[in-house]
């Protein structure tokens, strides 16, 4: 490639702030949830690069025939690869973990998916065009420019929505949750683009939950809990594995092994989650001899403990405790019905009983149309 950027290049960041901010000049965009993508395209040659330098190009091809197709022919475009899930009787909506299983080894997967499940691609940042290096440029004159770049593109490649009036901000903040977005991104006008820098502002939705304590994962660097593992009950009382929430002082690891140690007291014997959790003076292994992954025994809950692509050979192994505790976490967003990210730990709940736990608790948005964001229209 002869570019006048080279890949790989990390992407400008943002950082998270409680309220959407305010300023001369402001532009605010939707938090999309896909994968951070920046494509490189110098005539028939095209690179999808991840944030942190890795390529995705062969797991989409079809965003790569897209590029080729409707992308500046010398260009570097920062975005997000996406997959909408579409179901009959059903409003467009982005799915993660759809988008998830296109990370795949095998070549005839990653194809017959990129068929089934196609990918597309939300333009937001123009890097070079041509011979100019844009990234010394201020944000706007980068929008602009985009804006003039794509003018002809179609779906599934987009242009991410843009508005410079807070109170339409903060109206997709509130309304675009229903589209499974993640919230909203605030740019500056004169930001230039700097690689790995959080320059940006993210607002994203907060919430929280009671969840059963249910078992919990030793730490990697010794005896102290590493991260708890946290369940809800369905309308038909069975507890499923619904997140895990982990990010604890060290002092606090420790604190907690003392707090759970009376309630793995005869757990594993009544324990609801009877697959992924170590035996008595036994590791669990995620994997049977050979190399086949080990599936849970039938049952009609979400379980702890299973491999997958994301985890290789990763120690699963955890504790079960009586489901007798409760605990309030923080968190942002469901991903169908499991926390989409790792869980905050707030306070114990010693006045709720574990069965109260359920998922009608849970703050769902209304479903709304992806593809009216994507066009203007919601």
């Amino acid at each position: 490639m002869k570019l006048p950027i080279a890949p790989p290049v990390e992407p400008m960041l943002a950082k998270s702030v409680a309220k959407i901010p305010t300023a001369e000049g402001m532009s605010y965009e939707p938090k999309w949830d896909g994968f951070r993508c920046i494509v490189f395209r110098d005539g028939a040659e095209v690179e999808l690069v991840s944030r942190g330098g890795k390529t995705l190009t062969r797991y989409f091809p079809e965003v790569v025939e897209q590029a080729k197709a409707q992308l500046p022919e010398r260009s570097v475009v920062d975005g997000e690869i996406v997959v909408i899930r579409r179901e009959e009787g059903q409003k467009p909506k982005l799915d993660f973990e759809m988008l998830g299983q296109r990370i795949h080894p095998a070549a005839s997967r990653v194809n017959m998916l990129a068929e089934k499940t196609p990918a597309s691609f939300i333009a937001f940042d123009l890097l070079a065009l041509g011979d100019d290096n844009l990234m010394e440029k201020p944000f706007a004159e980068r929008r602009k420019k985009l804006e003039e770049a794509l003018s002809t593109a179609t779906a599934p490649v987009h242009i991410t929505p843009v508005s410079t009036d807070p109170e339409v901000g903060q109206h997709w903040f509130e309304l675009f949750e229903g589209a499974g977005l993640d919230g909203i991104i605030a740019k500056p006008a004169d930001i230039l683009y700097e690689p790995n820098k959080r320059l940006m502002f993210k607002i994203k939705h907060s919430r929280t939950a009671d969840a059963v304590v249910a078992g919990f994962r030793w730490h990697k660097s010794g005896p102290i809990v590493g991260s708890l593992l946290l369940g809800l009950y369905d309308d038909e009382g069975n507890l499923h594995h619904v997140g895990v929430s982990a990010s604890f002082p060290m002092a606090r690891r420790a604190e907690l092994v003392d707090e759970l140690a009376p309630y793995r007291e005869n757990a594993a014997e009544t324990h609801p989650w009877q697959w992924g959790h170590a035996p008595v003076g036994q590791a669990f292994d995620p994997l049977k001899p050979g190399g086949d992954v080990e599936e849970p025994a039938a049952t009609a809950s979400r379980l702890p403990g299973g491999v997958s692509r994301w985890t290789g050979k990763k120690d699963l192994s955890w504790v079960p405790v009586r489901p007798e505790l409760v605990v309030e976490v923080g968190y942002d967003a469901m991903e169908g019905d499991r926390f989409r990210h790792t869980a905050q730990f707030k306070r114990w709940r010693p006045d709720r009983e574990p069965r109260s736990c359920t998922y009608e608790q849970l703050d769902r948005p209304s479903r709304i149309d992806v593809d009216a964001v994507l066009d203007g229209t919601a």
